[in-house]
């Protein structure tokens, strides 16, 4: 085996090894339907099943479950996520983004590339959310078969990630937690920027707190505690640009705790024998956005104009 592929699959597995731990907020990737989906759908809204037939488990994480479902009225096909409100009745700060969550995505709508939100049905209990069916397979699930992107593969992601990512800043909504898991595709191949349960609303010059995302893709000055801007999504862009075309991150360690050392310490390499035949605009793009001085890191606008993002245009 050449030293390339061994770096290149020892570092995937550590990776993978992991990365369903930390990837506890995932709601769209496919599952195999448990045994409570009875009890799931018992509990789902009289008023949400007068208007959609409820169907299979389509995936789930920690605040919930998502199921696939149709409505009544058109029969066409939609996914329903429901939340139960007193599995974090005592956790104000997760009580709080998924009360924004809803909110958040339908002031970001329409747009093509961030998950769209049709119907919201709420009781004492839970939350339903009907949005758009992605039943294809997510970016993470992409990365674990392919390994590494080609760069004409990796633009065609970056592109309208970024283009949601900036529709997000521009109207001063920061997601928080990009990562694979949370970029799907619709049955068309379209890109969809989802899972908006750890965005908030952020005003000009206004600083946000709080260690939220998860930590091969959380900004450094997330870990360090500090207040931070939108950039952050940037930085996790960035990361995930690394993984397409590494197939593995750039930070990672055995533990959460490692990673995050790793996060703060910031060193970005590209190992010529995994980034040999990388170009010099995908990796300096990857710098600008990988990078701590959050001063000097590119904006979601500027990203769109770098050159490696335009070839092709």
């Amino acid at each position: 085996m050449c030293r390339c592929r061994s770096i290149r699959n020892v570092a995937s597995i550590q990776w993978l090894t992991h990365q369903a731990e930390y990837s506890n907020k995932t709601f769209y990737k496919t599952s195999h339907p448990e045994e409570n989906n009875t009890l799931f759908t018992e509990v789902m809204s009289e008023a949400l099943k007068r208007d959609y037939c409820i169907g299979e488990e389509i995936g789930h994480g920690r605040f919930g479950v998502v199921f696939r479902c149709h409505s009544l009225r058109s029969g066409t096909p939609f996914a329903v996520k429901t939340i139960d409100k007193r599995s974090i009745a005592q956790d104000s700060v997760d009580y709080q983004c998924i009360n924004n969550e809803a909110k958040l995505m339908q002031a970001l709508s329409p747009n093509m590339n961030i998950l769209q939100v049709f119907d919201l049905y709420e009781d004492d209990d839970h939350l339903h959310i009907v949005t758009e069916l992605c039943a294809s397979a997510d970016l993470f699930h992409r990365i674990t078969l392919n390994r590494a992107f080609t760069e004409q593969e990796a633009v065609a992601v970056m592109v309208p990630l970024m283009k949601a990512i900036a529709r997000c800043h521009s109207l001063c909504v920061a997601h928080r937690d990009v990562k694979p898991d949370n970029v799907l595709f619709d049955e068309r191949g379209c890109l969809k920027l989802a899972d908006f349960g750890s965005a908030r609303w952020f005003g000009e010059g206004e600083g946000m707190v709080g260690v939220v995302g998860t930590p091969y893709y959380v900004a450094p000055e997330v870990v360090a505690g500090k207040e931070y801007g939108e950039k952050v999504d940037v930085w996790s862009a960035g990361v995930v640009l690394y993984v397409m075309l590494a197939g593995f991150p750039p930070f990672y360690g055995d533990t959460a705790a490692e990673v995050f050392e790793a996060v703060l310490r910031g060193n970005l390499r590209f190992p010529a024998t995994v980034f040999g035949s990388v170009s010099p605009a995908a990796k300096d793009l990857m710098r600008r956005m990988v990078c701590k001085d959050v001063g000097r890191r590119v904006t979601a606008e500027q990203v769109l104009r770098h050159p490696w993002m335009t070839v092709g245009e």
